[in-house]
């Protein structure tokens, strides 16, 4: 099926009054959580999955997928009125638009970040329609032993490259590793790491971990850091845009949606830096009579730029965990987590077996996108007073969700101790700086890395060398040493240098 015969497939399931309600909830609250400091969209969608359960696989990810993008929206709101970044992706927002909002323009700092969202946010999602099924094709190309190459690779860019820290990183990825390990080994039959817990056979919930990571860890990480007093949210104003302010911010939408996909997709993309890449070529393509405005009173070409890559870096995530099943981001792991929950495994295949729901969650993106400009823009009086929310109150509901979401799935007291266990560990992960998203992404592709392995295994008779003698799979390893090796390297050539 090419791309045009199944975005009309999808945009007709995708308007019926059902999936049009899914996708109109999932951006209000991707919205509203976008706009809470510290409050994510992996937290949102943790805190959703056990819903999973009782509502169908469709409804259950246009959701999902409205959340995602409506916290990429909504996190410009809290960079520009309150200059506390609620996402990474928001950080280079936060340079520009916190002036613009003290120099009385924060309506259209707000109004063109919704816009650039919006174009970005289009430009994406035809990626993932237009890129999707090239990609598949590629895909099925590939054997077990370039799969599971594929996944050291994911494992590397996202433990060992993203982060501050490799050693944290690839701390990170062993703990989640080592949760993937519990229960019974489908091959031999053999319980591991159960401890005589009958509990464990059938292995640690994936959704009990992302919760207890992005929930519960999260929530006693802010409520421990939390400094009493109200928040300085700055007045919106008028969100009208002049002349000149569309003229400006055109072109910056039209780069930062091109300079972002890229990054989205590859594994170790990001958001981080395709904003900070977009923030300093506005700076260097700005015209001579704004330059002053940079750093200064606010140029609405750095909001403009960062904020439409940002956008498109998040829908370019969607491209491999869909074609692939490779998740890159920790948002992108709980939804493949939410995924297995329907027995759905995305990958190659996904698109020929479940080419409804792929193609229906594709056109409700662009459904999501145009509902979210409509909420954005006039609504942006609401999403200020949500800032002014006490925050003990919405920490103490966010427990109280968690808690009784987990205990539901199972109604197990085992399942609890392990939800505020490994919620406390994710709390000093937090303190000392390690990284949650390696945790569940090794959970989630360690079982599936180690079934590859075993299969190109037993394809070569036992033979190790099957990984370094076919062309793609030593490529796809080289590039991995490459990505683990080269920044450390080139960090020691750069000191030697200097010195």
């Amino acid at each position: 099926m090419n791309a045009i015969d199944g975005l009309m497939l999808g945009f007709g399931h995708a308007l019926s009054l059902s999936n049009l309600g899914w996708a109109l909830l999932g951006c209000f609250l991707g919205t509203a959580i976008g706009v809470l400091p510290g409050i994510g969209p992996a937290l949102t969608i943790a805190l959703l999955l056990p819903i999973t359960f009782s509502v169908s696989a469709t409804g259950a990810f246009i959701l999902f997928c409205g959340v995602f993008y409506g916290a990429m929206y909504g996190g410009s709101t809290t960079s520009i009125l309150l200059n506390t970044p609620g996402e990474s992706g928001s950080i280079i927002t936060a340079l520009e638009g916190a002036k613009m909002a003290r120099s009385g323009r924060a309506g259209p700092a707000l109004a063109t970040s919704a816009i650039g969202s919006f174009v970005a946010g289009t430009v994406g999602t035809l990626g993932i329609a237009f890129l999707g099924p090239i990609v598949v094709e590629l895909a099925l190309q590939l054997g077990p032993a370039e799969y599971f190459m594929l996944m050291v690779l994911c494992f590397v860019t996202v433990s060992a490259v993203l982060g501050g820290s490799a050693l944290r990183g690839l701390t990170s990825l062993g703990f989640g590793l080592l949760l993937g390990l519990v229960g019974v080994d489908l091959q031999t039959g053999q319980p591991r790491l159960t401890f005589g817990v009958p509990e464990l056979l059938d292995g640690v919930n994936v959704v009990l971990v992302a919760v207890a990571l992005f929930a519960v860890g999260e929530t006693l990480y802010l409520a421990w850091r939390h400094v009493e007093g109200p928040a300085v949210v700055r007045p919106v104003g008028s969100i009208m845009m002049t002349r000149q302010d569309w003229r400006r911010s055109f072109w910056p939408w039209m780069r930062g949606a091109g300079l972002g996909f890229p990054f989205g997709v590859l594994p170790a993309g990001g958001t981080e830096m395709p904003t900070m890449l977009s923030y300093y070529m506005e700076r260097k393509l700005v015209r001579p009579e704004h330059a002053e405005e940079f750093g200064t009173s606010g140029a609405i070409e750095g909001v403009a730029g960062p904020e439409a890559a940002n956008n498109a870096a998040a829908a370019g995530v969607l491209v491999p965990m869909l074609t692939l099943g490779l998740p890159t981001s920790a948002t992108a792991a709980i939804m493949l987590s939410a995924f297995q929950s329907y027995g759905i495994q995305p990958g190659p295949l996904l698109f020929t077996t479940q080419a409804d729901l792929v193609w229906t969650l594709i056109a409700s993106l662009f459904i999501a996108n145009v509902m979210l400009v409509v909420l954005n823009l006039p609504l942006v009086g609401l999403w200020a007073r949500i800032l002014k929310i006490p925050q003990p109150q919405l920490y103490a509901g966010i427990l109280v969700f968690a808690t009784i979401g987990t205990y539901g799935i199972s109604n197990s007291v085992v399942d609890l101790v392990l939800l505020y266990g490994i919620g406390i560990i994710a709390m000093f992960m937090r303190r000392f700086d390690f990284p949650v998203a390696p945790v569940v992404i090794g959970m989630i592709l360690g079982p599936m890395a180690e079934n590859a392995m075993r299969q190109a295994l037993t394809i070569s008779q036992g033979d190790w060398s099957v990984f370094v003698t076919r062309p793609i799979s030593l490529v796809i390893l080289l590039l991995a040493l490459a990505a683990l090796a080269g920044p450390r390297l080139y960090g020691v050539w750069a000191r030697r240098a200097s010195a």
